[in-house]
């Protein structure tokens, strides 16, 4: 995380890493196979397999975000229920971590719930 007033002296690199993403296709061009590998992930140097990934970067030249939002053949759509989930909840916690908005972030976090409850991924009465 850079600080808006930052700039690249205030901070020099001391270190860079890759994330490598490998997306194998069909002849369709839909995803059958997707896996992942970080550099420097301790004990881990094999690409790990997973069903699904979203990947967001913000361009900061044009104000937009960019994305990447892939799944493969055999995800379900309850484990599809879950992975948004998570990631509600995850975006909700980034971004109280990022702006330290705690009302707009409790929101999220109770949409998140909302979600969730409504997919059957938590119960009416919690998790």
């Amino acid at each position: 995380f850079v600080h808006q007033n930052a700039t690249m002296t205030d901070n020099p690199i001391v270190k860079s890493s890759r994330i490598i993403l490998k997306v194998d296709l069909d002849k369709d061009q839909i995803p059958t196979r997707l896996e992942w590998m970080a550099e420097d992930q301790p004990g881990n140097d094999k690409f790990q397999e997973v069903k699904a990934l979203m990947l967001s970067m913000f361009d900061p030249s044009t104000y937009d975000t960019l994305k990447i939002d892939l799944w493969n053949k055999e995800m379900e759509v309850g484990e599809m229920d879950r992975f948004v989930y998570q990631t509600l909840k995850a975006i909700a916690d980034t971004y109280i971590k990022a702006t330290n908005n705690t009302s707009l972030a409790s929101d999220m976090q109770k949409f998140a719930h909302h979600f969730g409850e409504q997919t059957k991924i938590i119960s009416t009465t919690g998790e």
